[in-house]
């Protein structure tokens, strides 16, 4: 007979009643809470245990039943039932005793087996959490290349997000931190204060870092001179919140280190992503592009942290392709936009009362990128800024219909990062809800290579000619398509009719230097470091060089505009595969490579996905076809057009590494640069203390209290005395605090929000 009850979704355990019947009525019970799997285990041992010693020829009086609690995870019942699995009539009542011994024997024997190869399969996990916000005014934000896009304030504080995971001595870490980008500074600084504590522990091997992409955060952190030359120059502040902030969030997961278990699952998510450049997509061989459904991923992959004793869930990370431009060229408010504002959510959710504590105990979700090389999230897709016309597939907008941009779904940035956050929100708790997902019970195996891609050959196979080639990776270098943007911000116009704008100009004073054109600023430096080099513009094809690697700015002193030498990386978690790339795969060439890691395990079982913008930044990697149309991925896919020829090879090598537990050399590193003297003649004044007010208040004093009285619906102001944010980031901290006074005692006031939260943008 079977009774039904009531159970709360989600809950997975087992609880078994092992009762051993024996002659004059007398019962032996052992009593036990296990989870799925020894559950499993638990009938294995027991109907094993009852075979070695069911040859003996006997007539006895043994019945050993099974009591057990079972979780139906599609209803959300618990199903109580029992099973016997030996019921004979005695006739011999001499070795009863000594029969029921053996056969209990035979069950606690190879049940504690495989009870100990159930705690095998459990994984120790740790997650962590903190706070990575750089300085909310003054700096330029990183990814857009717009001049003007300096912080005025936060919108969204950005976060680092670490998981680490470790088995049998073999450790892995996971990174999601929101930033335009990561550069290799950043991640071997962070590395050598983790050595610092840690020892080894934490090694350029088993650390893989990835950037959110959000472009929204201030810059200045890169040291390659393209990426901070828009930055005004390097910033030390931005560079020391991003590295003290990922190293925090690795120390915390650290610290709360538990045994748990590991989830896999999918599910598709709609109305969140579309291809901003269907044109290049569509340059893939018809073939190959008829094996989809649509021209960008939609599917997501949730991976679940949930700890072993107490069936406590601890953190889930969200792989997506889409990118974090919902928050568009003019904002110039710090924002984690849209993928930021998912992870809150999901938090939120999950944290309840504890969301503003340092509980250790804190449920941590990101949701990260995959290959959003050419997918946006503005879906109601690029139009002509005055006419409203949809943008031309080729050209663009006419000259007098302004630029292509494309925006949406909300009727402005805020309404629209709000409505994506969501769906991706709401997309993430639907899968995590189901129950169906697969359990990660095997090994960990992380390879790591630095590999120069200017020295690496490989064969392709050009379809159009229908014969193998060996080609090279070319040294990096821009193309003109990159100076136009995209749909999603365009880019700054550098080419303008010439002006009384000199080299000579960059030896002004800051002040001064600022006051000069800013567009026409890094045209300057783009026309007199351009360096001709016949067989690079060769090597590059269809692109036209706009921006090389190396430039000689100073009689003794070269600028390394990109890099040469990048990180790559892969992780085995069981059945979980992680390919860290250290760019912007567009859709198609993340799908090869998927497949390649797919191919070459050759298990059906095993799940690939790319964690995208690791490491190191190395700009966009589409397919050679793509490439040829040289649209703003392709222009700016800086190794050439087989890039990703390459890296297919390169993740090949590492996936069979892994497989067999071969060692790879490690490769050079790059060059830790320094820049300094980049922001000497480009960054903004340095700050100084604010002392024009007269007031004898410290900073943060309350100089006009709101009123008294309000009701629901009214706007409630005050002035406080304030001075530059950028005196102090408070990033253990928040430049505001809304607290509700929760009784009559003054001194008992609950914090409802702060700086970090939606609601106070």
């Amino acid at each position: 007979m079977q009774q039904q009850q009531e159970v709360a979704p989600g809950t997975s355990s087992f609880h078994f009643n092992y009762v051993f019947h024996v002659c004059n009525n007398k019962k032996i019970y052992y009593n036990k809470s296990i989870i799925d799997k020894q559950y499993n285990h638990f009938l294995l041992a027991v109907k094993f245990g009852y075979a070695l010693t069911s040859h003996v020829k006997y007539k006895h009086r043994v019945q050993i039943q099974i009591e057990s609690m079972e979780y139906n995870s599609e209803t959300g019942k618990l199903i109580q039932g029992t099973e016997e699995l030996m019921k004979p009539d005695p006739e011999n009542h001499k070795i009863i005793h000594l029969i029921m011994y053996f056969k209990i024997f035979g069950f606690l024997f190879c049940y504690f087996f495989c009870l100990i190869n159930g705690e095998n399969s459990l994984y120790k996990i740790g997650v962590g959490i903190a706070d990575t916000t750089g300085p909310p005014v003054d700096i330029v934000f990183m990814a857009y290349g717009n001049f003007d896009q300096k912080g005025t304030g936060i919108h969204l504080r950005t976060f680092s997000r670490a998981y680490i995971i470790e088995k049998n001595n073999e450790i892995f870490v996971f990174v999601s931190v929101e930033s335009a980008m990561i550069s290799h500074n950043v991640r071997a600084e962070v590395i050598d204060k983790l050595k610092k504590k840690y020892n080894n522990t934490f090694t350029d091997k088993n650390v893989m870092i990835s950037a959110s992409h959000t472009h929204s955060a201030p810059g200045g952190s890169n040291n390659y001179a393209l990426y901070d030359i828009s930055i005004y120059g390097f910033v030390k502040d931005s560079f020391d919140a991003l590295v003290n902030g990922i190293t925090k969030s690795i120390e915390e997961a650290k610290e709360n280190m538990v045994h748990g278990r590991i989830f896999i699952n999918h599910g598709k998510v709609y109305d969140v992503n579309i291809n901003r450049s269907p044109l290049a997509y569509k340059q893939n061989p018809e073939a190959e592009r008829n094996k989809y459904d649509d021209d960008v991923d939609k599917i997501m992959t949730q991976v679940k942290f949930i700890e072993a004793n107490s069936q406590r869930p601890i953190g889930v990370i969200n792989w997506f392709a889409v990118h974090s431009t919902s928050m568009n060229n003019t904002n110039t408010l710090v924002s984690s936009d849209n993928f930021g504002y998912a992870s809150l959510l999901f938090e939120k959710k999950m944290n309840k009362k504890n969301k503003y504590t340092n509980n250790k105990n804190k449920f941590v979700a990101s949701f990260c990128v995959t290959n959003a090389g050419d997918s946006s999230p503005n879906i109601k897709g690029p139009r002509c800024q005055f006419s409203n016309k949809p943008c031309n597939s080729v050209d663009g907008c006419d000259e007098d219909e302004g630029k292509c941009v494309a925006s949406g779904p909300g009727k402005n940035m805020f309404e629209s990062t709000s409505i994506i956050a969501h769906r991706l929100f709401h997309g993430s708790m639907n899968i995590w809800n189901n129950g169906s997902g697969k359990e990660l019970t095997g090994e960990i195996r992380v390879v790591h290579q630095y590999v120069n891609m200017t020295e690496q050959t490989v064969d392709y196979y050009d379809s159009s000619t229908n014969k193998t080639v060996n080609v090279k990776g070319c040294q990096p270098a821009m193309g003109e398509s990159f100076t136009t943007g995209t749909s999603d911000g365009p880019g700054v116009e550098l080419y303008q009719k010439k002006k009384e704008f000199t080299v000579l100009d960059i030896f002004l004073s800051p002040s001064e230097l600022l006051k000069k054109s800013q567009t026409k600023l890094l045209e300057t430096i783009i026309d007199c470091v351009k360096i001709a080099d016949t067989e690079n513009e060769k090597c590059h094809g269809s692109k036209k060089i706009i921006i090389p690697q190396c430039v000689g700015l100073f009689s003794d002193e070269i600028l390394i505009m990109l890099p040469d030498v990048v990180s790559t990386q892969i992780a085995f978690i069981g059945d979980l595969i992680i390919a860290g790339v250290p760019g912007e795969f567009t859709t198609m060439a993340g799908r090869r490579l998927k497949e390649k890691i797919q191919n070459i395990v050759n298990d059906n079982e095993k799940n690939v996905v790319i964690a995208g913008l690791c490491n190191t930044y190395s700009d966009y990697i589409t397919t050679p076809e793509e490439y040829q149309l040289q649209l703003y991925e392709g222009g700016s896919t800086i190794f050439g057009p087989h890039t990703l020829t390459i890296y297919l090879k390169q993740y090949e090598k590492l996936a069979s590494a892994a497989i067999n537990m071969n060692n790879l050399t490690e490769g050079i590193p790059p060059e830790i640069l320094d820049h300094l003297y980049l922001s000497a003649f480009f960054s903004p004044e340095k700050l100084v203390e604010d002392k024009s007010y007269n007031s004898e208040e410290p900073y943060g004093s309350c100089v006009e209290q709101p009123k008294m009285t309000v009701v629901s619906g009214d706007t409630v102001s005050a002035v406080f005395l304030a001075g530059n944010p950028r005196h102090s980031l408070m990033n253990i901290s928040s430049y505001l605090f809304i607290e509700q006074q929760i009784s009559n005692d003054n001194n008992n006031w609950n914090i409802v929000a702060t700086d970090a939260d939606w609601e106070t943008k």
